[in-house]
């Protein structure tokens, strides 16, 4: 078999953690939200994503209400010494509540949170702990404050947040390292470049895209047909009506010049977002979700791709002309 480090590159995590492959694997859909899914085929994913040298797993608490991460606990039991679990805490989302959508970032409901997850994990230490929304009504300083506890008593390696400003980043980099940054990032959202990635740069956060294939409208026309009931993307704006007919054109732009370079529309969108990263110095590890292999296979071949600058430039405009807003 191929070495991992020569079938997929590699990145730092953080200032100071380790070497992992420069794309993740985003397991929320092997749970909930994009409609039924198949439970062998997904633990097939998982099992070909670590040999292909992927090393990043993302889940969270409330992703399937727990169950995803019941889902692959098994999994990092297994390959604990290689794959790296990444979850998270915030929305206060439960079996009992599981449509309180509300967000909870007190450090009392922290320290009860990672016990909630390392109790679905099977696990003694979780590697990457997110913060998976801000809430403003509590200091950043105490729920950061919280998180380094967890460091402290072995609990949690490394300190992750999620869709947070530049000074928030910043704010939080001053109390405790903040390893990684998780966003959305893509050819269609493009907020976070002008002050949360250079940011994130300077400080040797590790910036985790997600959602770096548009929730799956980057991978081209067909995609549009194939939405079940159940798909929580139905009632996505950027996928409702007249939104999703424009959006569409933009991704018929992004398929023509797919084809010319001899790559899939997923493959291109992948490969825009580690050149404009490259541009940007920094360093990124997207994690595209999905619960096939030949997905998987195609996603893992856009990592050693960059794209040209008359490519880029062409590609330049997409984002400002996208209509719906990014949930």
């Amino acid at each position: 078999m191929t070495s991992k480090i020569e079938t997929l590159p590699q990145v730092q995590l953080g200032p100071k953690g380790p070497w992992i492959g420069t794309q993740g694997l985003g397991c929320m859909g092997m749970s909930e939200f994009y409609g039924a899914t198949d439970e062998v085929e997904s633990r097939a994913t998982l099992e070909r994503a670590l040999e292909r040298g992927v090393t990043l797993f993302d889940t969270a608490d409330m992703y399937g209400v727990g169950a995803n991460e019941e889902f692959l606990a098994p999994f990092f039991r297994a390959h604990r010494g290689e794959a790296l679990i990444a979850t998270k805490f915030g929305y206060s989302r439960t079996p009992e509540n599981p449509d309180d959508w509300s967000l909870d970032n007190r450090p009392e409901y922290i320290r009860a949170a990672v016990e909630r997850s390392l109790k679905r994990l099977g696990v003694e230490v979780i590697d990457l702990y997110y913060m998976h929304r801000r809430n403003e009504a509590v200091p950043l300083a105490d729920s950061i404050g919280a998180m380094a506890d967890l460091v402290a008593a072995g609990k949690v390696r490394w300190l992750g947040l999620c869709s947070v400003s530049e000074a928030e980043l910043r704010e939080a980099a001053s109390i405790h390292p903040i390893a990684a940054l998780q966003s959305e990032w893509s050819i269609f959202t493009r907020g976070i470049e002008a002050g949360v990635v250079p940011a994130a740069a300077e400080l040797g956060v590790t910036v985790v895209p997600y959602s770096p294939l548009g929730r799956g409208m980057l991978t081209g026309q067909a995609f549009a047909s194939v939405l079940t009931a159940g798909d929580a993307r139905q009632s996505f704006p950027r996928f409702a009506g007249e939104n999703r007919d424009a959006n569409m054109q933009l991704v018929m732009k992004i398929e023509r010049i797919a084809a010319a370079r001899g790559v899939t529309a997923a493959q291109l969108a992948l490969a825009w977002l580690y050149t404009r990263a490259d541009s940007l110095e920094a360093r990124t590890v997207p994690i595209p979700g999905t619960r096939k292999r030949s997905r998987l296979e195609q996603n893992l071949a856009a990592a050693s791709i960059r794209l040209s600058a008359a490519e880029m430039a062409a590609l330049e405009p997409l984002a400002a002309a996208v209509q719906g807003v990014a949930v």
